[in-house]
């Protein structure tokens, strides 16, 4: 089930291709009408929208 963003309190900071370890578990954002997936890639510097629902209102 989604989580609220606001219940995420701290920052994650991870230098980019210097990042030797296993990319962050991505997550669910709830935002006004729907949520979105994401999934973050450290190495490649990105964070991917995976998936986005949108619920009508």
């Amino acid at each position: 089930m989604p989580t609220n963003w606001s219940e995420r309190p701290e920052a994650l900071h991870l230098h980019g291709r210097a990042y030797e370890g296993i990319d962050p578990k991505g997550g669910d954002v709830i935002v006004s009408g729907g949520w979105f997936r994401y999934q973050i890639v450290v190495r490649s510097e990105r964070v991917y929208v995976i998936h986005i629902t949108y619920l009508g209102f």
